[in-house]
C-alpha cells in the first residue's frame, strides 16, 4: 500500500512536470499581442475569435482598442498594434498601401469571403414606381420619396466620415448626376442606420447603404423587405477607378465583393511564425458574423455577451479551432 501511494504521488508529479513543461513551449509565451479594430462593435466578434486563438498559443492578448481604420493601418505599420481581423479589400487598397502596403504587413489568407455592399431601398417603394437603378433617383419626384427632412433631396443613410465608403459613396453620386438630388447622410453610421429602422416601422421609403456582414442585412432581408439598386456604371476612385464593379451574375451594385483579411505588422509577424501561420488559415463564415451581428441588435451587445457568442462559437466548431491550434503550434516548430 505505502508503495502504491509512492508511485501514484511521483506519477503526480510527473504530470505536472509534464504540464508546466508543455505551457513552457506554447510558442507566443512571455509574448504580448495589441489588437485594433475599428469603432463598429459588430466587428468586435470576428476580431475576439482571433484573440482567443492567440491565447490558446500562449500569447498575452492585451484588451482590443477601438480606433478609426486609418489609424489602425498607421498604428500596425509603425509597431505600435499588432494586427486586425477587419482589413477590406479592395474596399481599402489605397489606405492599405497608403500606410506602407506589404513592406509594412503581414496579410495571408482570407478570413471572410463575399462580403457584398451597396445601396438599397424597401421593396414596396420600389415595386410601386418600379425603382431598379439609382440613378433613378436624379429624377427629382423619385428623389423626393426619400426625403426626410423636406430639404427637397433624397436621404441617403451614409457612412461614417473617414471611411473609404463614404468617399465612394460621394463620387458616384456625381458620377451618376445625382449631386442636386440625393445628400449622403454622413455621421455615426449606427445612430444613421437606427433612424432608417424606424423610419422604415413606420412605412415610409427609405434609401441605404450597407455591406454584409452586418445586421442590416438579417433584419431586412433582400429580395423580402428591400431590394439592391444596380448603378449605371462603374465608378469607384482611386487607384480602381477603371475597375468594373459587376458582380459574376452580371449585376452591377458599385462595389466589388470584398474580402476581409487579418493584417498584421509585418516585422512582428515574421518573428512569431505561429501567430502568422493562425492569421493564414482562419476562416469564418459570412453567415455566421450577419448571425451574431443580429444577437447584438436585438441587445446581446456588451463585452461579455459577445465573448459568449465567440466561446459558443468555438464549442460549435472544436475540432475545426483546434485544428488551427495544431496547425500554428507547429509552424513554431517545424522539426515536430
Amino acid at each position: 500500500m505505502i508503495l502504491t501511494k509512492k508511485l501514484l504521488v511521483l506519477s503526480l508529479a510527473v504530470t505536472a512536470v509534464s504540464h508546466v513543461a508543455v505551457a513552457e513551449t506554447l510558442p507566443g509565451s512571455g509574448i504580448s499581442v495589441f489588437p485594433v479594430q475599428s469603432t463598429l462593435p459588430e466587428e468586435s466578434f470576428q476580431t475576439e475569435l482571433i484573440n482567443k486563438a492567440l491565447e490558446k498559443l500562449g500569447y498575452n492578448v492585451k484588451a482590443t482598442e477601438e480606433v478609426d481604420y486609418n489609424v489602425a493601418y498607421t498604428a500596425i505599420a509603425s509597431g505600435d498594434a499588432t494586427f486586425m481581423a477587419v482589413n477590406w479589400e479592395p474596399l481599402q487598397h489605397d489606405m492599405y498601401n497608403a500606410a506602407g502596403g506589404d513592406s509594412k504587413f503581414y496579410r495571408a489568407g482570407t478570413y471572410i469571403s463575399g462580403a457584398a455592399q451597396g445601396y438599397l431601398i424597401d421593396k414596396k417603394t420600389a415595386d410601386k414606381y418600379q425603382i431598379t437603378d439609382i440613378s433613378q433617383l436624379s429624377d427629382p419626384k423619385i428623389a423626393k420619396l426619400f426625403d426626410a427632412n423636406d430639404d427637397g433631396k433624397a436621404d441617403l443613410a451614409g457612412c461614417n466620415p473617414g471611411w473609404v465608403c463614404g468617399q465612394v459613396i460621394n463620387a458616384q453620386l456625381k458620377a451618376y448626376g445625382l449631386s442636386k438630388t440625393v445628400q449622403q447622410n454622413q455621421g455615426n453610421y449606427s445612430a444613421i442606420i437606427a433612424d432608417t429602422m424606424t423610419r422604415y416601422k413606420s412605412g415610409k421609403p427609405v434609401l441605404y447603404f450597407t455591406w454584409t456582414p452586418y445586421w442590416v442585412s438579417d433584419e431586412l432581408k433582400p429580395g423580402r423587405d428591400v431590394i439592391w439598386l444596380t448603378v449605371p456604371f462603374s465608378a469607384t476612385p482611386g487607384s480602381q477607378k477603371n475597375e468594373d464593379t459587376a458582380l459574376p451574375n452580371g449585376k452591377n451594385y458599385g462595389f466589388k465583393a470584398n474580402n476581409e483579411h487579418v493584417v498584421a505588422n509585418r516585422e512582428w509577424a515574421e518573428k512569431n511564425p505561429a501567430a502568422a501561420k493562425l492569421f493564414s488559415i482562419v476562416k469564418l463564415p459570412l453567415a455566421d458574423v450577419n448571425a451574431q451581428n443580429q444577437r447584438m441588435h436585438t441587445g446581446e451587445s456588451s463585452s461579455a455577451d459577445i465573448e459568449r457568442h465567440v466561446n459558443g462559437w468555438i464549442h460549435a466548431h472544436q475540432s475545426l479551432f483546434d485544428g488551427w491550434i495544431k496547425e500554428a503550434t507547429a509552424a513554431a516548430n517545424p522539426r515536430h
